[in-house]
């Protein structure tokens, strides 16, 4: 009577779901078998992305939380090369509740014997610094009493590494410029630091009359200064701008608020997240693979029950929805899990970012980045799971009379394809619309499709070259790479998670070695080995002369600089512009200008147009880059207007040149003709080019006798520059490492995922062959045989898609020389094998103590 019931109310489709859900209920009585490792790997995989969607989030809500902090004040007007005029003062000063300036430049900094030093970055503050927030120094002093000028010596507050490359101690002289300063404190914590993310140097603040004593301060020099408003509770930021550029619209300066306080931050951060989620998303993949081949497990151990069901009259619909609602609670409280890990991430990531971005990060629960790391997880889930779910639908009631091994695989549904389809449409939207830009979204999912369907299509081509070769003879060897390529095979899914994996975390090592490379090898035989900074005019001849008598100085060069910012483009204000995220840098903020009588020697190449003549007197004439020229729509006959000095000034494209930034000669976007500068305050850049027997020490001494020289000249080494910035490079670099370990770890769990799904099939071989004769040592190098032809397909197929992207990316996106690096790749080859083959024969390591007795009876 009971099975009649439970009949009738299968016939039901109003119950249908209530009683899908009454079995699935029961179902977890007999555990969750072939769920325990999709469980980790969903878990694991959603951690990462919400960990990366949560500290973004943290750090934006840090950007716009305290704004006020990280720009120095509401607002920000920053300009180049001159202070702002006593009628401009006066204005700022009227409309503010709280007004600070603040001077900034780079300066070399000297010991007091003049045996070292170093370039740092100069900040020069007045008695209201900072207008809001605190300066964290070492000790009780204030900075007022810190940086006054006591017994006619100006006092300095430096961070620590000032101490530290200096060999000096708190109470020890240093010298800038014409001036001496007593070290009187270290900054532990300076509030406005996190709107700059990469500095030349280690921070000295000292006062506005400690700076004008260094005599660094003249026409042409490449200074900042920046005025720091206070605006009234309730002001509106929009509206102030508005009347300031209504005061003044030809000043020229560069005007920040806190809608964006941190705009460098602010990029920094959307880049680095979105090529992490980019890597999480890979490893999500790799966990539907593995939830594809769980499911598929499960469905396998559940088939006496499924033709139970079916024998009392239930439906398809019904066995196919009691699945997808056990498969769907466990991947929820997977998922669930792994947005509780992620949720407390800031808070453990926390100290690095104050340490790194000298901010701190809040923590918060970020609904944004969880939800997205939700509906990743579960759509991943729904799409992997669905087609192994739908094929529990083919058991039928006589299975019950005959012994199983596996689920039919029967092809699914049109529906099944079609629901299939729809939520991968529904992930590749979500993943294009959420990436920044959207466009780097979709070549994510058209690379993800690609990389599938070549892992695919030559896991198949190597498979089959490999059948057709004659092995007979090694019996062994035979029958392990009969295993790759017999019905019901694992090999497609092992090789699409594991090689995908380990091409991620390959491409990231083979880029980032081939960018040291290029910063260890290439750099010193292309690149100058010092820039040296605002030269005045009235020192230009005497800088000559001093490189002339350095014999260790192969080449040189000098030229004049400064800095402009550009107004319009073609007539068109830069405000009304919306150009790609490539060519954006160009309109922000200031760039170098310089002008010349003929074409650059090196570093660039006129490739359209022609130059002016040396005398030209006309109107004023640019040479423009090209790449820039065609991303803005810019062509010859255009007119460029930049504001230099506070001025206007505009100039016609005569010529488009290609220029070879990766050169470090020096490059410049834009080039005039030497009319438009006539009257200008000019300051001139210069390289010197060492010989590769110079050593460090004769290098050192010409920078001591540059700056003894000349103090208001200030060297930049490029090796130090390029190793900041390798360093910042490595540190994103072992994000994306742990991120790519991170894949191959859940690779290897959907390996022994994949194996296990074969368990019953392997217990039954390894019987076979011991009944045939066959040894437990045949059989392990049976197994171990197999699993190494597995790996070395593998790894073959990620040496190949590994360098291919590495060589995109190095050579495409980065610009740079790239080489194929075999070691790297032979590492890849060795590791692969050994997962391959340990994670295959840990997993396989029960079907050889089965005893044969039990399951041929079965049979």
């Amino acid at each position: 009577m009971r099975s009649i019931k439970v009949t009738k109310e299968m016939t039901h489709k109003k119950n249908s779901f209530q009683l899908a859900l009454k079995i699935a209920r029961r179902e977890f009585r007999g555990g969750i078998r072939g769920f325990k490792v999709v469980s980790v790997c969903l878990m694991l995989s959603v951690a990462c992305i919400a960990s990366i969607g949560s500290v973004s989030e943290a750090i934006y809500s840090a950007i716009d939380n305290d704004g006020r902090l990280l720009l120095g004040g509401d607002v920000d007007i920053r300009l180049t090369h001159t202070p702002a005029s006593d009628k401009q003062l006066a204005w700022l000063k009227l409309n503010s509740s709280s007004f600070s300036e603040v001077v900034q430049m780079r300066v070399m900094t000297q010991t007091a014997n003049n045996k070292q030093s170093l370039l740092a970055e100069l900040k020069a503050v007045d008695k209201f610094y900072p207008l809001f927030g605190s300066l964290r120094l070492q000790g009780d002093e204030s900075l007022r009493d810190i940086i006054k000028n006591q017994n006619e010596k100006h006092g300095a507050a430096v961070e620590r590494q000032i101490l530290k490359k200096l060999n000096l101690r708190i109470g020890e002289e240093i010298r800038i410029g014409a001036a001496s300063f007593i070290i009187r404190a270290t900054i532990d914590r300076e509030p406005d630091r996190s709107s700059q993310v990469f500095r030349l140097g280690p921070r000295i603040l000292i006062s506005q009359e400690g700076l004008r004593a260094t005599g660094l301060v003249q026409p042409g020099s490449l200074v900042r200064f920046h005025y720091r408003i206070g605006l009234t509770e309730g002001s509106e930021h929009s509206n102030w701008v508005q009347k300031l550029n209504e005061a003044f619209p030809k000043a020229g300066w560069r005007i920040q608020t806190i809608k964006n306080a941190a705009p460098n931050m602010q990029r920094f951060t959307e880049r680095t997240a979105l090529f992490l989620n980019l890597v999480g998303l890979t490893t999500l993949l790799i966990s539907g693979v593995g939830i594809a081949l769980g499911v598929s497990r499960f469905i396998g151990s559940r088939l006496t029950t499924i033709a139970i069901l079916k024998s009392i009259g239930a439906p398809a619909s019904l066995i196919f929805l009691t699945y997808l609602i056990k498969t769907m609670i466990i991947s929820s409280i997977a998922t669930i899990a792994g947005l509780g890990l992620g949720l407390f991430s800031p808070l453990a990531l926390g100290p690095f970012f104050e340490t790194f971005l000298g901010m701190s990060i809040p923590f918060n629960v970020y609904p944004k980045a969880l939800l997205k790391a939700a509906a990743f997880g579960l759509l991943i889930t729904l799409i992997f799971s669905i087609w192994p779910l739908d094929r529990a639908r083919g058991v039928t009631a006589s299975s019950l009379f005959r012994h199983a091994t596996h689920a039919p695989t029967d092809r699914p549904r049109l529906f099944t394809v079609f629901s299939a389809i729809v939520l991968s449409i529904l992930l590749a939207t979500i993943t294009v619309l959420m990436a920044k830009p959207p466009s780097v979204g979709l070549w994510f999912i058209l690379g993800t499709v690609l990389t599938l369907i070549v892992f695919r299509t030559l896991a198949r081509l190597i498979v089959y070259c490999l059948s057709q070769l004659d092995l007979r003879k090694y019996i062994i060897t035979n029958i392990a790479l009969k295993n790759l390529y017999r019905p019901g095979s694992q090999t497609p899914a092992i090789v699409i998670a594991l090689g995908i994996s380990l091409s991620v975390i390959t491409a990231t090592v083979l880029v980032e070695e081939n960018i040291s490379r290029q910063i260890d090898n290439a750099i010193p035989k292309t690149a100058p080995t010092f820039y040296f900074i605002d030269i005045q005019n009235d020192q230009k001849n005497a800088f000559t002369e001093l490189i002339k008598n350095n014999s260790m100085i192969s080449k040189s060069s000098q030229v004049p600089m400064l800095r402009g910012r550009i107004l319009k483009l073609a007539g068109v204000p830069v405000q009304s512009i919306k150009p790609a995220p490539e060519s954006a840098w160009v309109l922000r903020g200031d760039r170098g200008l310089t002008w010349s009588a003929s074409p650059p020697e090196e570093g660039s190449t006129v490739v359209e147009g022609d130059w002016w003549p040396t005398n030209y007197s006309g109107i004023p004439l640019v040479s423009f880059d090209r790449a820039k020229a065609e991303s803005f729509g810019l062509k010859i006959g255009d007119t460029i207007t930049v504001n230099v000095l506070g001025l206007p000034l505009t100039a016609r494209i005569a010529n488009l040149r290609e220029i070879h930034w990766n050169s470090l000669s020096i490059n410049f976007l834009m080039i005039f003709s030497p009319n438009a500068m006539n009257g200008v305050p000019l300051s001139y850049i210069a390289t010197a080019h060492f010989k590769p027997s110079a050593t460090e020490s004769e290098e050192s001494a010409f920078v001591e006798s540059v700056t003894s020289n000349f103090p208001n000249v200030s060297a930049i080494r490029v090796k130090d520059v390029l190793a900041d910035i390798n360093d910042i490079v490595s540190k994103i670099g072992i994000c994306l490492r742990v991120m790519g370990i991170l894949a191959v770890f859940i690779s290897v769990l959907v390996l022994s995922c994949a194996i296990a799904a074969n368990q019953n099939r392997r217990i039954y071989e390894a019987v076979i062959l011991k009944v045939l004769g066959a040894t437990r040592k045949q059989i392990i190098k049976i197994f171990a045989c197999e699993f190494i032809f597995l790996g070395l397909i593998t790894a073959l197929l990620s040496a190949f898609i590994a360098t291919t992207i590495s060589w995109a990316l190095t050579v495409q996106v980065m610009r740079a020389e790239w080489s194929a690096l075999p070691k790297t790749l032979l590492i890849t080859l060795l590791v692969s094998v050994m997962l391959t083959v340990i994670g295959g024969l840990s997993v396989t390591w029960r079907a050889l103590g089965e005893k044969p007795t039990g399951h041929l009876r079965n049979e």
